[in-house]
């Protein structure tokens, strides 16, 4: 067995021979619902139909297919933050599959590495660079990579400063944004954790549950940006943008309201470190004595005021 975990995680040759053809397999796969996607037509409230995950930890691969086939004239480039070893990502389907050319980053020395020494890295147009994401580095960072001017997807997953760093992007101009956003600070406020250059979940607080902004934090930025929100994942955690100037039939606008979604994973843990498997919206109450700054109103409160 550990042989095997061995070869599936690209630490030997063979192994990452293996990984490939596994790829290879998942891509082909994947192509009745790509096809499919291709000819539907669902709002964001059905996109349940249209989900399908070859990479992406959720059914995020299935709702880009759909976007990509229905809103015309995409600029075929993407940028990933918080990426990981990029095994598993939501824009590692479309690399793949759809050729488009990429940038990622993520924090780690190792997982950059990894990523260089994936045979994706030269087979495919994809850049990758470590990098802690700060409000003061990121516009840099991603002029120096030449990605700065109009894109068809940015992704910001970084478990914390995420609306602040989209806040202050002003070198891209995405035309469909995705952010991960904190389901169970729940809909009634639009609310983020304040901004902090180190922020670290763990460190933020035990439960790993303090982190990121609401999705009602996402879509009031979103609107002052010029985007309109046209739904989420059906894992609760993916929240999806369009420029306003592609809005159309098969991509209308929603409400926030109407299409929140409540995410049903587990993955808080307690003061030692281990996972309770409690439902998140029943422990974020651990978390209420922290502040959290309402960007509608421009003030901090605690986040109990919220729950």
């Amino acid at each position: 067995m550990k042989s095997f975990i061995k070869n599936i995680t690209g630490l030997n040759k063979t192994g990452a021979y293996l990984r490939e053809e596994i790829e290879k397999m998942k891509v082909l796969m994947a192509q009745p619902m790509v096809h499919q996607n291709r000819h539907a037509k669902v709002s964001g409230l059905q996109w349940k139909q249209i989900e399908f995950s070859a990479f992406s930890q959720w059914g995020d691969d299935g709702i880009i297919q759909y976007l990509i086939h229905h809103i015309p004239g995409l600029i075929p480039r993407f940028i990933e933050f918080g990426v990981s070893n990029y095994l598993e990502a939501n824009t590692r389907f479309l690399l793949l599959n759809d050729n488009w050319r990429g940038l990622i980053f993520d924090g780690s020395d190792a997982n950059i590495q990894f990523i260089k020494n994936d045979t994706l890295s030269w087979r495919y147009d994809l850049n990758s660079e470590r990098l802690f994401v700060t409000k003061a580095n990121i516009n840099e960072a991603i002029a120096k990579q030449g990605f700065d001017g109009e894109i068809g997807i940015l992704h910001i997953d970084i478990d914390g400063n995420d609306y602040w760093i989209w806040d202050c992007l002003h070198v891209v101009n995405p035309q469909i944004v995705i952010m991960e956003y904190n389901s169970v600070f729940g809909n009634k406020g639009a609310i983020s954790v304040p901004y902090k250059d180190d922020f670290f979940v763990t460190h933020a607080h035990h439960s790993n549950l303090f982190f990121g902004a609401s999705l009602k934090a996402m879509d009031f930025l979103a609107n002052k940006k010029g985007y309109q929100f046209i739904g989420t994942n059906t894992a609760g955690n993916n929240a999806y943008f369009l420029r306003t100037d592609l809005i159309n039939e098969f991509v209308p606008a929603i409400s926030v309201d109407e299409a929140y979604v409540a995410c049903n994973f587990r993955q808080n843990r307690n003061a030692a470190g281990l996972v309770t498997l409690q439902r998140d919206d029943k422990m974020i109450h651990t978390c209420g004595h922290l502040e959290v700054v309402d960007v509608a109103l421009n003030q901090i409160f605690p986040l109990s005021k919220y729950l």
